[in-house]
């Protein structure tokens, strides 16, 4: 399931896109080979609270780390965790909503219908 999660793909025949092309994070209405109904799926704001608590969790602490070991300036610091944070969002928000939209069709196929 996180190999499918990674690669975007449908959760019934791991083969179709989920995702529209380009950068978008919008879902394609159905899947083009097996004809599965993504408007189906309940997401929500789950992969976002998730990431929310990944990166609280994580960004902090190294931040802190950072500048007990290096001290740099205040504005390094603005410009640093920025980039990280927002690197880190962007390249695992497609990825996680796929995850959590693999597991509802695991354990909620009655959704599906």
């Amino acid at each position: 399931m996180f190999r499918q999660a990674l690669s975007c793909k449908c959760p019934r025949c791991h083969d179709g896109a989920l995702y529209r092309e380009g950068y978008s994070i919008e879902l394609n209405d159905t899947c083009a080979v097996c004809d599965l109904d993504f408007t189906k799926n309940d997401s929500a704001d789950g992969p976002a609270v998730f990431l929310i608590f990944i990166l609280g969790g994580s960004l902090v602490p190294l931040a802190l780390i950072f500048d007990a070991y290096v001290s740099p300036p205040l504005w390094v610091h603005a410009i640093l965790w920025t980039v990280v944070a927002l690197s880190v969002t962007i390249g695992t928000l497609k990825p996680l909503k796929s995850f959590i939209i693999a597991l509802q069709f695991k354990h909620r196929p009655g959704d599906w219908k």
